[in-house]
């Protein structure tokens, strides 16, 4: 759903398109119907895929058990392309990698064109943990996960000609940065980063993902203790929608907060400009 101001033209215009907007005080809102927003993102991959000068062979995602990582994996295997889904439990709460491998099984049962990988990257981990224990930091540690997860789906992608699809939504790339710098973050194209989480929640329902996915509390899986994500922002995913697009909003200043605290994940990298 996009709210956007009413330019210089009749409502009798815009309410020829009543199945796609709403007006509402002088305001248009555009919305997309979940079936028809499931095959415009479809398409968007393909047409990406087919304007590359060498043109990717795989889609390459790593899925995690969380409704993102599901909707995310599900449109790229929709597109009829080679995709490869990949397990990469490091450390990872049962019910979390159950949900993984439920989630890739299910994908192999209703898509031919998909390969589900487990890769244990446990003992990986673990060597770099004991290699840098004069540097220890347990965040970073946490967000060294997802670099290693990274790095994992990059050497498959190059395997196999492929590009690594990303699975973040608006709320998090666009809003308050929640997300691994050079982790979950370095991806080549994200399908869904225009959706906010409880769009993500309807393209699940559309895409008939498990129930179970679509209940479970969102979680970045980085942590030991198996924290929430609710748990670390402190606002739910629909407070910081609201947040996000109403300036009176009471978590207004939370949000700000968080967001100024990770602009540095969503800004251009700074560079050093030399006067000519």
């Amino acid at each position: 759903m996009r709210l956007k101001r009413i330019p210089c033209m009749l409502k009798k215009v815009l309410e020829r398109h009543l199945n796609h907007l709403i007006i509402l005080n002088n305001y248009y809102i555009f919305f997309m119907e979940p079936n028809k927003k499931v095959e415009f993102i479809k398409e968007w991959i393909l047409k990406y895929v087919n304007s590359m000068p060498k043109k990717a062979q795989s889609l390459v995602i790593g899925i995690s058990g969380g409704i993102d990582s599901s909707v995310s994996s599900t449109l790229s295997a929709m597109t009829g392309l080679k995709t490869i889904v990949l397990s990469m439990p490091i450390k990872q709460k049962n019910a979390q990698h159950d949900l993984s491998l439920k989630h890739q099984e299910w994908l192999k049962q209703n898509f031919n064109n998909v390969e589900g990988v487990t890769v244990e990257l446990d003992s990986l981990f673990s060597s770099f943990e004991n290699t840098l224990k004069d540097f220890n930091s347990l965040h970073g540690m946490a967000n060294s996960r997802a670099r290693l997860r990274m790095t994992t789906l990059y050497q498959v992608a190059a395997a196999n000609n492929g590009i690594v699809v990303g699975t973040g939504n608006k709320v998090e790339d666009f809003g308050v940065g929640f997300y691994t710098k050079y982790g979950d973050g370095g991806v080549d194209i994200s399908p869904i980063a225009d959706c906010n989480k409880t769009e993500v929640w309807e393209l699940g329902k559309e895409l008939k993902i498990l129930q179970e996915i679509i209940d479970a509390p969102p979680t970045d899986g980085l942590w030991d203790d198996g924290r929430t994500d609710e748990g670390q922002l402190g606002l739910s995913y629909k407070e910081l929608e609201e947040a996000m697009e109403n300036e009176n909003s009471k978590n207004r200043e939370k949000y700000i907060q968080i967001r100024n605290a990770n602009l540095h994940k969503m800004d251009p990298i700074p560079v050093c400009k030399i006067p000519s």
